[in-house]
Order: structure tokens, then sequence, then C-alpha cells
């Protein structure tokens, strides 16, 4: 790769920024990451990522970019503890109160803890020659020209010590929703990004549990979609050959307890039993951890006039998702490739280049979890009568793939960021879709029924 500067520093050690700093190694001699909190020496959770104690999983897509940064990194974490696992006929996917049909696939997902995932990413990130990490290290704002349009470094605070200045030809800033950005683009003149906020008021709670390799019939996760009348969701995630993790919770407050009966009772309200039958037989392994997140976010920095240069905004300090969809590593996975294509061609208009790339790959994921969320009706939100019709349809969608194994790979495709949307809208999907609520197959009670109009 051509060198293109001499030093690039990273704000934030989490996936998003480990992944952004193996882009940048390829064209700047050297690559700071600054982290406020002391890196872990094994993989255990950290305060610096909240959510690390819960339920994650990685989809088809972010694996398959993260091994073309790091090769062989999957079987690192395989033997490391962690599972490869085909996600459509290992995992048991159940949306719109069904579950999905299984079959084998060619999605191949990951699943480990989130500090092991991490963990794997960050250790292969160090050992690159030119990365350095510097912990405890609070930034404290940015560094620019005279006239401010043009970024040169960063202040910082490492641990008790006095302020000082790291100076770099790009900054990116990593550190995630809680970014710093707007307010120190504030005081350098420009104007603050539009916003988007979509509030779903999501909460969750998680527990660790003994895994039997007999339990779930093999499977090594279920994932539930909130759907009405409770709109709670949940799932059951392999995280080690003897260990469970399980997060369940909802919307606007109806979050899980944290009482071993009344979690278990909660379990069982959701429209499958596989969850309730592990929290309420198997032995725990942890307390009780709970986790909030209040709305959906999206800042519009492509939609900016005015941008200083020598500096980017990424990951999840660009667009956060609600975290029960499992997007935000992958989508940062995704922005890495497309910072490393936009770097290919040098540093000249690179944070137009880069935003307008971004957006193309967030575009997706936001219409997945915002226009799902809107399904909701307590969720505030346009809703357009393309949204209307694209839930109704995957809704449809959902019950012909309960005996359609191509409706559910297509689905699944879709929901890995493995295939575009549109995918779903091909006139051989529709027609299957059709066939599949026209003539679907009686269950229990059910009888046959026609394909409804959209309302």
């Amino acid at each position: 790769m051509k060198q293109i500067g001499q030093h690039a520093v990273v704000i934030g050690a989490s996936m998003g920024g480990l992944l952004a700093a193996r882009a940048l190694a390829d064209f700047y001699a050297e690559v700071t990451v600054l982290e406020r909190d002391t890196l872990p020496l094994t993989d255990v959770p950290r305060k610096g990522v909240p959510q690390g104690r819960h339920a994650h999983g990685l989809l088809a897509r972010g694996r398959s970019v993260i091994e073309a940064f790091f090769p062989g990194w999957t079987d690192e974490v395989v033997a490391g503890g962690g599972a490869r696992g085909d996600i459509v006929q290992d995992v048991s996917w159940i949306g719109y109160g069904v579950t999905i049909k299984s079959a084998p696939s060619d999605l191949i997902g990951l699943l480990a803890s989130r500090p092991v995932l991490e963990g794997h990413v960050r250790r292969r990130l160090l050992a690159l020659p030119n990365i350095r990490a510097i912990e405890n290290c609070a930034v404290q704002g940015l560094v620019a020209d005279d006239g401010g349009t043009v970024i040169k470094g960063v202040r910082v605070r490492i641990g008790n010590g006095v302020e000082q200045n790291v100076t770099a030809d790009l900054v990116v800033d990593a550190s995630g929703r809680g970014s710093s950005s707007p307010a120190w683009f504030e005081n350098l003149g420009y104007a603050r990004p539009e916003e988007e906020r979509i509030e779903i008021g999501i909460g969750y709670t998680t527990r660790v549990y003994r895994r039997r390799p007999t339990d779930l019939g093999g499977k090594v996760a279920v994932v539930v979609a909130g759907s009405g009348p409770n709109w709670r969701n949940g799932t059951i995630l392999y995280q080690t050959e003897d260990r469970w993790i399980v997060s369940i919770g909802g919307y606007f407050g109806d979050h899980a307890p944290d009482d071993p009966q009344m979690f278990a009772a909660y379990a069982g309200s959701l429209p499958t039993s596989d969850i309730h039958d592990i929290v309420a037989h198997a032995e725990p392994l942890s307390d009780f951890v709970s986790y909030r997140y209040p709305a959906n976010l999206r800042r519009r920095y492509e939609r900016m006039t005015r941008f200083p240069r020598g500096y980017l905004v990424f990951g999840d300090a660009l667009c956060s998702f609600n975290p029960v969809y499992g997007q935000g590593m992958t989508v940062a996975a995704q922005e890495a490739t497309l910072l490393q294509a936009c770097l290919r061609d040098g540093d000249a208009d690179l944070a137009r280049r880069f935003f307008h790339a971004a957006k193309g790959a967030i575009d997706t994921p936001w219409d997945i979890a915002v226009g799902n969320d809107l399904r909701h009706p307590q969720v505030q939100g346009p809703r357009p009568p393309k949204v209307r019709f694209i839930n109704w349809y995957i809704g449809k969608l959902h019950m012909a793939a309960r005996h359609d194994a191509v409706l559910a790979k297509a689905f699944l495709k879709v929901a890995n960021l493995e295939a575009p949307p549109a995918r779903l809208l091909h006139p051989a999907v529709v027609m299957r879709v059709i066939r599949g609520n026209l003539f679907r197959r009686p269950r229990g009670n059910e009888t046959i029924s026609q394909a409804a109009t959209p309302g």
C-alpha cells in the first residue's frame, strides 16, 4: 500500500476503533490508538464497553470482513473456546411470532463473548509493527490550525498527568455514541451535524448458565425478535463449550427483572419455550446484569457543508443501532473496508468521500433496525407507506419461511448484511411469499388462510 502520512490517531479502542486502526495501518507510518480504559490482559469485560457483559454474536458479513483483515482470526477465536456456526442451520430465528425454517447455508457466523471477540482483534492489531496503544488516555479536545480548517491532532491527559498535544496527519473519532465531536466542532465554529433519533427505551437483563451439549437439540443459538402483543425480545447464545449467555428484554420500561423466578417467567412470555427451559432449569454461573439503550441515533456528517480536513468520525460515533439486531460490529467492519478503499485514492477530500461511502453501508442496517422498531405502536417516528408496506411484507415472508428454506436463507442473507433488502422483492422471492401464504400448511388449530392486504 502507498504511504500517505506519517501519523494517524484513533480515539477509542473498542471494536470500531481497532478496525479503523487496521485500515489506517496500511497507509500511515504510525497509528496510535488512544483509549480511556486500562486494556485488560485477559478477555474480560471493561468499563468502556458497558454492553460487553451481554450477549454478542458476529453476523456473517462482519466475520468475513474481520477475517480478511486478520487471516486466521476465526480459527483463533474458535480455538479459544468460540464456535463457528451456520447461521441458518444452527440457529433458531423467531420473528413476527414464528420460527423460520432451518437449512444448510453458506452464512457462517461466530459466537463468543464480546471481550473474546474484541481481545483477539486487539492482540492481532497490536502485533503490527506500526501500531501502538496509549491506555488511560482521556482526549480533551482537538488541535486545529488558526483558521480551524485543518485538525492537527488532539489534546490528551494520560492518567493524572498534565495535558499535552498529540499531533497527527489524521484523527479518527471512534469513541462511540457518546462522541464529543459535535461539541468540538461547535467550539471551532462549525455547525453540529444533523441528528436522527428514534426513542425505543430498550432494556435487557443478562445471565450466564451452564451449557450441556444436548441443550436446544444441538442448536448454538435462539434469537427472538420483538413482536406484538408484548414486544419482548431475547436471545440465548453459545459462549463456550459449557456456557450459555441469555439476554432478554423489551421496550419502554418493560425490562426483564433480576430475580430468578421472575426472570424465568419473563422468558416464558416469549414465543418459544427454548429460552425459558434453560433459565428455569440450568445452573446459573453469573449474577444478573442489566443494560439500557434509549434510542437509535444517527449523526448525518455527510450533510455538513463545512468539515475540517484531517478528521473523520467512525462507527457508533456516526450511527448506533438498537443492539438487539446485532449489527454494530459488522457495520464498523464494513466502514473499515470502505475507509481502506478511500485511502487507496489518497487523502484529498477524504472526509466527503468516506462519509458518502459510509452512508451507503449505514442505510441498510438503519432501515432494518428503525423500520422494525417502528412496528411497535409506542415508537415515535415517520411511517410512510413504504415502511408500512415493507413491515407487512416481511411479516408475510416470515409466515411463508416457516416451511420454505429458500425464503429463510434469503431473509437471513439480508439480516446478516450479505445482500441488499431489494433482493427480497425479486419476483421469484415475491412469488414464493405469495404461495406460502395462500397455501401454507395448517399447524395445530390453524386453518389455511388467504394472504391479507397491507394495512
